[in-house]
């Protein structure tokens, strides 16, 4: 079976009971868009189908759920990971004993053994992991990454990390560090520049940037422009 982007399954919508048996079901207007692609315009999509219910769908002797793309995500999230409930009807699946989901990268990105993978096992400690968990964690605590503690670490399940790593202090240097170097002083890019000691970096080549301007001459105060074309601008706008 699939997963709709509202939990559903079959087409057992959010409100739709454990005990629950085939029947008439009307459908929702997320449901209802979802399969217009089979159909000419959403006025030719029905409003109601005969669906198996999930006390009968938990009958079967083997259940397999296919997701695929991010729309799933959260769906198969709720499905796995929280409690059973009626509003995500694919989570009574979990009352199963034998249940297989077979999901893409995309669809298993907000579970937590990808999220974050720390808090399930055992994990691998690349920089690209490192900095995933230690900057979820500023996030999550309201903290710049120099001011994360030790405490910090034992308390949000980096403890390991510790262990690994040593001590916080340099931890968070290490990502201080690894933020530093994304940032480049030629946002568009310096062709067969080596700056070792500096985070300009040749490659990618070119570059794109966004700049957030609260007022009119910061885009080009930004950009390196001379002076005085601010100064041209500045006249223009009054």
């Amino acid at each position: 079976m699939g997963i709709g982007n509202n939990g559903h399954i079959g087409f057992n919508e959010p409100g739709s009971g454990i005990y629950t048996r085939t029947r008439l079901v009307n459908l929702t207007n997320s449901t209802r868009l979802a399969n217009a692609y089979e159909f000419a315009n959403i006025s030719e999509v029905p409003r109601m189908a005969i669906t198996m219910g999930i006390s009968t769908i938990l009958k079967s002797r083997q259940i397999i759920l296919m997701a695929w793309g991010p729309a799933k995500a959260a769906a198969v999230k709720k499905a796995v990971e929280d409690d059973d409930t009626e509003t995500v009807p694919a989570s009574f699946l979990q009352n199963h004993d034998n249940v297989s989901f077979v999901i893409d990268e995309a669809a298993a990105s907000q579970l937590t053994r990808s999220k974050s993978p720390w808090l399930t096992g055992d994990c691998e400690w690349t920089p690209k992991t490192i900095k995933k968990a230690v900057v979820n964690m500023a996030l999550q605590l309201g903290k710049t990454v120099l001011s994360l503690t030790n405490e910090d670490y034992n308390d949000n399940g980096l403890s390991d990390l510790l262990v690994e790593k040593g001590d916080a202090y340099e931890i968070n240097l290490e990502v201080y560090y690894m933020l530093r170097d994304s940032i480049t002083g030629w946002p568009g890019g310096k062709p067969n520049a080596v700056i070792p000691a500096h985070p300009e970096r040749s490659e990618p080549y070119p570059k794109r940037c966004i700049i957030f301007s609260p007022h009119p001459d910061d885009d080009i105060i930004s950009m390196g422009v001379h002076s005085s074309a601010c100064t041209i601008r500045a006249m223009k706008c009054m």
